[in-house]
């Protein structure tokens, strides 16, 4: 009997073949996104694009309901539904932040705010989104000193770097969270743990679009970027994918717009940004599977472990590569080394002869010599990749 090739067969074919799991399993009938999307509607938002679902690669996310063509608005999330700085001053610790001094930075305060809301539990009217959110995070900041010694080692440096950072960030707020007893019966030492801190961090870090907005009453000259958007920070990230995002003064709403279609049922992604494993696993927790900005760091040992051992001249170029911030940031991608790296190869391969005229050229003080002649022209007329 000849087997039926129809649109009918098709459908049934592709539903066989596992399509569900591209497609993930919905969630949008979980209490907890009933919930969810009952606040936002309050809030005057309505998706009609997007679905809560379950990925068996990405985990959480949001898939289309529809074919979603290139160019279009795929969400657009109220000014109202925002977690910002300015939600911080308007709540009940504005009056107490204000007097802090020094005053806190704009990053302090939504921690602040984030924990204080989170302790306060099904009575904080930002529960229906901070019940959504992860209970602990994966970024390095939060392993354990033995699992951070186990990543490559520029990575764990930076890891330890960072954590260092959260930690005196935490130390030096103690004073701060202790003027807010007044509005809790619970001693602020456990409320305000530095779990509780690092784990607001962590959502600020890896969750908040980019705003920018001035200098608010009572915070820090420091940039007021961050912004928490409840919903939108479903979607996840994916290299290869292009869109618009930012805040439209004339919605008054923050719009994400795609930059290519997407198919009905079809996980929707977004781009964090260019970056390769080593930032995508620091500042989010996580590494794409597939990732065309990968790349390896050549640290300054390895740079230096197959030139010839006689060359005297080789603590002379290292000092040069540092004066020009050339040591750090050196990496092998997947079209081969980067322009950095290649200049900085350049340098070290320089015979003295060479090295000497540049002295004669451009004096003997490093800060004073250019790495090369021309810059990038030289290196493109030879062949090298601008690649940076």
């Amino acid at each position: 009997m000849r087997k039926r090739r129809g649109r009918t067969s098709r459908v049934r074919r592709r539903r066989l073949c596992g399509g569900s799991e591209s497609r993930g399993v919905n969630e949008s009938y979980k209490p907890e996104f009933i919930e969810l999307k009952k606040w936002l509607k309050d809030r005057k938002f309505e998706d009609t694009n997007l679905v809560p679902a379950c990925f068996p690669d990405t985990g959480r996310g949001l898939r289309s309901r529809t074919s979603l063509q290139e160019g279009q608005v795929i969400i657009a999330l109220p000014e109202s539904c925002l977690l910002t700085t300015d939600t911080v001053i308007r709540s009940y610790l504005g009056a107490y932040v204000a007097e802090w001094q020094p005053p806190p930075s704009p990053l302090l305060a939504l921690c602040t705010f984030l924990v204080a809301e989170k302790h306060a539990g099904a009575r904080s009217p930002w529960k229906p989104y901070l019940q959504i959110l992860p209970e602990a995070y994966t970024c390095p900041v939060c392993l354990e000193p033995e699992v951070v010694g186990l990543l490559p080692r520029r990575l764990a440096a930076e890891a330890r770097e960072q954590r260092t950072r959260v930690q005196e960030m935490f130390t030096s707020s103690r004073d701060l969270f202790s003027s807010l007893q007044p509005l809790f019966s619970e001693a602020t030492e456990s409320i305000f743990s530095y779990s509780a801190f690092l784990w607001a961090w962590c959502t600020v870090n890896t969750r908040a679009v980019y705003l920018k907005r001035g200098r608010r009453p009572g915070l820090s000259a420091e940039p007021d970027t961050c912004a928490l958007a409840p919903y939108l920070d479903l979607l996840n990230h994916s290299p290869g994918v292009q869109v618009k995002a930012g805040f439209n003064e004339e919605t008054r709403c923050y719009e994400i717009r795609t930059g290519s279609g997407c198919r009905q049922h079809q996980e929707v992604f977004i781009c964090y940004g260019p970056h390769d494993n080593h930032r995508l696993l620091l500042e989010y927790g996580f590494v794409p599977p597939q990732n065309p900005h990968a790349c390896v760091h050549v640290p300054q040992d390895m740079l230096v472990k197959y030139l010839p051992s006689t060359d005297k001249q080789l603590n002379k170029k290292i000092s040069i590569l540092k004066d020009h911030d050339f040591i750090e940031n050196l990496t092998f991608g997947w079209d081969g080394p980067s322009w950095r790296l290649l200049t900085a190869l350049k340098l070290l391969c320089l015979e003295a002869g060479e090295l000497y005229k540049r002295e004669d050229k451009f004096g003997h003080s490093p800060e004073n010599m250019p790495l090369l002649d021309g810059g990038y022209e030289c290196c493109a007329a030879e062949g090298f990749s601008h690649e940076r």
